[in-house]
């Protein structure tokens, strides 16, 4: 209680410039304004890091605060994001002397954006994104936008619909450059694929489905799926993944319960064979990752139970489509637009999903396709980051280019 107390007092005492952060003079400063858009701008600051930049990130919120130190920790500096006054802001400035900052999605603050054309610091905005909701009521008071916007040097908007919104907004057509969605920014695991297939299949040959981050409630109802696709496809070999290392145990049990039979990761040998085992339970954290690059079938889970689903992109960039249930909340977009790339199955329900797979496992070819959209899909928009760093390069500062 004390502690949270006590964070309650930091992010205060920072929303009213009475703390500051510390000086960072040549920095690149970049603000989001909480979980979601400090997770779609962390690919951004590694690579700003791995340059040699120096980096400070401002957020609006607790959790965003606390979602940045668990992904960049120690390499970077973090604060709150002073109230939208301009002499608020002009004192951040001042502590802070970044070179630069990038502004993520709609986090629009004027008083900010005044105070850095007061100070001399160059503003671009990165994963631009104006929503439904929220175009209606900018297009409305256009003229204000257009003057408070106007110190921005550049927008990289996700899409050809933002740079349309922007446009509408008061934005000259020719500080706008289309980059992309920075979710899309993501890399191929760095594994050794043909050791992860002998350390789960020795024979090379057996059809594998992957069951990716499992929460509760979902083993059993995954489970009872189980026969249908051994029934289409007697060879596959399941291999489930708990999401949480607490459940281990228990999945394990639920497996024994009813009677398949069971390997555990741990227990595998480096190039063993268990030809003979139903189901593989994977019980290590990290591994997941390049589990996708030997997979055949993959179901994404955290979504036949109401958790919301988990990043199928990662599945994606190793060239698999996925299977989800009906709860894919935390990634709907991507989702809509994988399925409308066929490249993702997303089931109503449980029949749905296991009519699904067992159709997959009994058409090969349903299956190829599947995987060989989501390559494709993934193809052009992997390169993102690429073209962001791309057009923000004339605004960095030098760097010794050492993390």
């Amino acid at each position: 209680m004390r502690d949270q107390k006590s964070s309650k007092v930091v992010k205060w005492r920072q929303h009213l410039t009475l703390d500051l952060p510390p000086n960072r003079e040549g920095c690149l400063w970049l603000h989001a304004c909480s979980v979601g858009e400090v997770g779609s701008v962390a690919p951004l600051i590694r690579a700003l890091l791995d340059a040699g930049h120096a980096v400070h990130l401002s957020v609006v919120t607790a959790t965003g605060f606390a979602h940045a130190g668990r992904l960049l920790g120690d390499d970077i500096t973090i604060s709150f994001l002073p109230w939208d006054l301009p002499f608020a802001f002009a004192r951040m400035i001042r502590a802070l002397q970044p070179a630069l900052l990038l502004l993520a999605e709609t986090e629009f603050w004027p008083g900010m954006l005044s105070a850095c054309k007061q100070q001399g610091v160059p503003v671009i905005g990165v994963n631009t994104r104006i929503s439904d909701r929220s175009f209606p009521r900018y297009k409305a008071t256009r003229t204000l936008w257009k003057r408070w916007l106007a110190p921005v040097s550049l927008f990289l908007p996700q899409s050809d619909v933002d740079a349309r919104r922007l446009i509408a907004m008061g934005v000259a057509a020719e500080k706008i450059r289309v980059a992309g969605n920075l979710k899309y920014a993501v890399h191929a695991p760095d594994v050794d694929s043909a050791a992860l297939r002998r350390r789960l299949d020795g024979s090379g040959s057996r059809p594998i489905l992957l069951i990716a981050s499992t929460h509760g409630g979902e083993d059993e109802r995954i489970l009872d799926m189980y026969a249908a696709w051994r029934a289409a496809c007697p060879d596959m070999l399941m291999v489930i993944v708990p999401r949480h290392p607490e459940r281990f145990e228990q999945v394990a049990a639920l497996i024994a319960q009813r009677g398949y039979a069971l390997a555990r990761w741990s227990e595998c040998e480096a190039e063993g064979d268990i030809s003979r085992r139903d189901i593989v339970l994977v019980d290590a954290m990290g591994i997941l990752t390049g589990l996708y690059s030997v997979a055949d079938t993959v179901i994404i889970a955290g979504s036949l139970a109401n958790i919301g689903g988990h990043n199928p992109l990662e599945a994606a960039i190793c060239g698999r489509g996925v299977v989800t249930g009906p709860h894919i909340q935390n990634f709907r977009e991507i989702m809509r637009d994988m399925q409308q790339a066929d490249a993702a199955i997303v089931g109503r329900d449980d029949r749905d999903i296991e009519a699904a797979v067992t159709r997959l496992l009994s058409h090969p070819n349903e299956l190829k396709a599947l995987n060989a959209h989501a390559s494709l899909f993934i193809q052009d928009r992997s390169h993102v980051l690429e073209r962001i760093l791309d057009a923000v390069q004339p605004w960095l500062p030098a760097s010794d280019g050492k993390p």
